[in-house]
């Protein structure tokens, strides 16, 4: 089987007018609609192979953003992907976003993550279609930004389960098929410096992406000997777009506004085509663990060497943050979160200015990236 699956590979990458994307580092997508060798992508002096030619990946929450580009970074790299998502549409659209742009055809299994029970379906599907699952990427979670004073413990209940029950159910569905990887399994968790150190209105965020954390390191110390490894990786602020599919809470307008702004500055933010080769490459090596942006990174040391001093510092970055209404403070009840797309972003205020000063990059990032934008915000 696994002979067949990586003739099947091989005869797939060389196809006529298909450069091999599988052997080259660094490329650049295929431009949409592009027919000719020379506009699919420029081949650098850095050229090898790649060792997942021919491996069978699964990526959850793969239809938009950070999962989008990593499964067409391993289709590049010559793997059979799978993505999966809740939304059946945004998957159809994703799979036809990755096809375009490197030549491979990719499957796609319709999962939440939350399920443990179609979880487990979803990871027997993945391998039983592609004959073995060797990489396994659970990327799928969600993002609440509001004040603690705006939160109540549901929210919390809900980062958990989406983000650190996702990757759990993820992660034990996947072991048994990673141990019989004749190429030695891989698992890569997708935390975030936000689970490094907390950061103010991202708590119950940064508190479910801590636990990931916590799962990788202990899933890679007790897996050593099991011919697999566990890839934890940290990104900080990256430009994927995924600040329309966000749930902001408080003033949710000025929520949205500093995150959108922040997320999509060039200096601090990464861009995310980078980002995914970076952690593809981590992927590649097998290495434990990858933090990802100087800011994040800094950051992270810094707390480590004076945790004490990093806390006071947020708690200054905090009182300069859009503070709860008057009424959330006093209250057990919580306004609905909004998403990011459905806020309304035409009122000539200051902090909107901003958002459109920081957010240009990450705007275009969400068409970019197949995050849904059902059109747009009422008023606009």
């Amino acid at each position: 089987m696994r002979q067949q699956r990586s003739a099947a590979a091989a005869v797939h990458l060389h196809a006529p007018g298909v450069v091999p994307f599988s052997i080259v580092y660094g490329q650049p997508f295929r431009v949409l609609g592009s027919s000719s060798t020379s506009e699919v992508m420029k081949v650098t002096s850095t050229v090898r192979p790649s060792r997942l030619v021919g491996l069978c990946a699964l990526v959850t929450g793969g239809s938009r953003g950070l999962g989008l580009l990593l499964s067409a970074r391993l289709a590049q790299r010559g793997c059979q992907v799978t993505m999966a998502a809740r939304d059946a549409d945004e998957l159809r659209r994703g799979a036809a976003w990755v096809e375009e742009r490197t030549g491979a055809a990719v499957s796609t299994i319709v999962c939440d993550v939350r399920d443990q029970a179609a979880v487990d379906s979803a990871v027997r599907e993945a391998a039983g279609a592609l004959g073995a699952l060797d990489i396994v990427i659970a990327n799928a979670g969600v993002i609440q930004v509001a004040p603690v004073a705006s939160l109540n413990a549901g929210a919390f209940e809900d980062a958990m389960v989406a983000i650190f029950g996702g990757a759990v159910n993820t992660a034990m569905a996947a072991l048994p098929h990673l141990r019989r990887s004749e190429a030695g399994g891989r698992l890569c968790l997708i935390g975030s410096v936000g689970g490094l150190l907390a950061v103010p209105h991202l708590l119950p965020y940064s508190c479910a992406k801590a636990a990931v954390g916590a799962l990788g390191e202990g899933l890679r110390a007790e897996l050593a000997g099991d011919n697999l490894s566990v890839t934890t990786v940290h990104p900080g602020l990256m430009r994927t777009g995924s600040h329309v599919q966000a749930e902001f809470g408080g003033q949710s307008s000025k929520e949205f506004a500093w995150f959108s702004a922040l997320a999509g500055a060039p200096v601090v933010s990464m861009d995310a085509e980078r980002a995914a080769e970076r952690i593809v490459r981590a992927l590649e090596r097998r290495r434990t663990r990858l933090v990802l942006t100087p800011a994040a990174r800094a950051a992270s040391l810094a707390h480590g060497v004076a945790p004490a001093t990093v806390t006071r510092l947020s708690g200054l970055a905090a009182r300069l943050l859009p503070q709860a209404p008057a009424a959330a403070a006093d209250s057990t009840a919580v306004d609905p979160f909004e998403q990011g797309h459905s806020i309304n972003r035409t009122a000539p205020t200051w902090t909107e200015r901003v958002r459109r000063w920081g957010s240009g990059l990450n705007d275009r990032a969400a068409q970019r990236y197949n995050q849904r934008v059902p059109g747009p915000p009422t008023g606009a």
